[in-house]
């Protein structure tokens, strides 16, 4: 069985939940990432906060991204545990039209998975199929 383990990419870096927005955007800068992932003191995930979240619910209603805080934008969280198997991920993303998916281990961030993880693991025929990668496109991009 192909788990979330096995597709996503670790090393994913948390964004501390009360850094500025300005921060979280230079790290998005840095990293050539549209999203981070948000971690409190505990190291565990508290949310996810994107580049498009920064523009269309700190900027363009005039707040200041120098003095809001990540977790201030860290919406409702979902996420997949390391050893949910690929049925469970993609119906997840699918379900919640997610591109970027947190994977957690005992509540700690360990990797995330996105479009292109899903693309490349069916690439290199790593346990996705023809059926599953047509199935997720088609719920997430062609409107019914």
């Amino acid at each position: 069985m192909i788990t979330a383990r096995d597709i996503m990419h670790s090393g994913a870096q948390c964004v501390d939940a009360s850094e500025t927005l300005m921060t979280a955007a230079k790290m998005m800068r840095d990293k050539g990432v549209g999203a981070l992932p948000i971690c409190g003191p505990d190291k565990k995930l508290k949310g996810i906060i994107t580049d498009r979240d920064i523009v269309t619910r700190c900027l363009a209603e005039g707040k200041d991204p120098s003095t809001m805080t990540a977790m201030e934008l860290g919406g409702h969280l979902h996420c997949v545990r390391a050893e949910d198997d690929m049925d469970t991920v993609l119906k997840k993303m699918e379900q919640h039209q997610i591109r970027r998916m947190p994977v957690i281990d005992d509540g700690k961030l360990v990797g995330m998975i996105t479009e292109k993880d899903l693309a490349d693991a069916h690439k290199m025929a790593k346990g996705l199929s023809d059926k599953q990668i047509i199935e997720f496109m088609d719920s997430m991009f062609v409107t019914h």
